[in-house]
C-alpha cells in the first residue's frame, strides 16, 4: 500500500512540474532527478538498502520549494511521509 500510494504522489509531481514548472532550470532538473531517484529506489524495494540521503533530497526540496511552490512542497512533504512508512 505505502508503494503504491508513493507512486500516485510522483504522478501528482510530476504533473504539477508540467502544469506549473520552476522558473529556473536548475530547479527543474533536480526536482525531476529526485523523481529518478525516488522511482529507482521503488524499482529496488526490498532487494537493496535503503537510501536515507533519499529523504534528506526530498527534505531540502520541501525547503526549498516551500515559498515559490506551496503545492509542490505539500507533494514532496507526502512523499517524504510515504518513504518513512516504508522504512527508507
Amino acid at each position: 500500500m505505502p508503494a503504491s500510494r508513493l507512486q500516485q504522489e510522483l504522478i501528482e509531481l510530476q504533473h504539477q512540474l508540467k502544469t506549473s514548472p520552476p522558473e529556473s532550470e536548475e530547479d527543474r532538473a533536480s526536482l525531476e532527478l529526485l523523481i529518478r531517484d525516488i522511482e529507482l529506489q521503488l524499482a529496488h524495494e526490498g532487494s537493496t538498502k535503503p537510501d536515507s540521503n533519499l529523504v534528506d533530497g526530498v527534505n531540502l526540496a520541501v525547503e526549498r520549494f516551500e515559498v515559490s511552490h506551496p503545492r509542490v512542497a505539500n507533494t514532496l512533504r507526502s512523499i517524504m511521509h510515504s518513504l518513512a512508512s516504508m522504512g527508507i
